[in-house]
């Protein structure tokens, strides 16, 4: 495949060959601003869940860090959506949120699971983009600070997920356990789809971008990358039982 923006070794299409430095460039600032973009509607969709919850008495003992956790996540989405729309464009999310009632003890720890698996796929690629000498020095500096103030998300949110399974979970049925794995295991593969965004590839100039984007998903390289790029998350999740096995589609 052509390269992904920032990515620790070049990916490459299936049957197209490297396209060089020159036909390269557009790709990667496209795929940046794709990535950029990711972080905005995640972002986004984190903050308004978190103003939700702000005064929620079953959740005081974190009100105070929840406070904290909003604030940066708005500073980090001026900087993503500066970049965005200053020198390309915010392209679209392709996550779709169905309305389904569920209980509100299982409400939150889908929240809060699905702010997990999105912030360690995305902490990933900010720990490599921000140490590859390649990319412009803003590029690096958007990236690392962006992975140091995810750390400190990053242990809490694995902390409360796990709490809040422990807690939660034993009172559930069957039914209502396989929904929750279910839908987290959906929404991981649905995460992992929007870095191949056919709108990337027309706006690089490159032809059949919608065929381009299912070669890039199921190339053996691609799904390696994504295997390997999981391996944290995917053991975490199997080792507190929150999921019993990989979910088969994103790899």
């Amino acid at each position: 495949m052509v390269q992904l923006a920032g990515a620790a070794q070049p990916v490459r299409h299936a049957g197209l060959g490297h396209p060089g430095r020159a036909g390269a460039l557009p790709l990667a600032f496209h795929e940046a601003a794709n990535f950029y973009s990711l972080n905005i509607h995640g972002e986004k969709g984190l903050m308004q869940g978190l103003a939700a919850r702000l005064y929620r008495r079953d959740l005081a003992d974190v009100a105070d860090y929840l406070h904290h956790f909003l604030d940066e996540e708005n500073k980090h989405s001026i900087f993503f959506g500066g970049f965005c729309t200053r020198y390309a464009r915010v392209y679209p999310t392709k996550q779709v949120s169905f309305e389904v009632k569920r209980p509100r003890d299982v409400e939150d720890f889908l929240f809060f699971a699905r702010v997990m698996v999105f912030e360690e796929i995305v902490d990933r690629y900010n720990w490599w983009q921000g140490r590859d000498e390649r990319l412009h020095p803003v590029a690096r500096f958007i990236n690392n600070n962006h992975h140091f103030e995810e750390a400190r998300h990053l242990i809490f949110g694995r902390r409360l997920v796990e709490a809040m399974w422990q807690a939660c979970a034993p009172a559930w049925d069957d039914e209502l356990i396989e929904d929750v794995r279910e839908h987290l295991t959906q929404f991981l593969v649905t995460s992992w789809r929007e870095y191949y965004n056919p709108a990337v590839y027309a706006d690089a100039g490159l032809a059949d971008p919608y065929d381009l984007a299912e070669q890039a998903w199921a190339a053996p390289a691609q799904r390696e990358h994504r295997r390997r790029t999981s391996t944290k998350l995917l053991g975490y999740l199997t080792s507190t039982g929150i999921l019993v096995k990989e979910p088969v589609d994103a790899f």
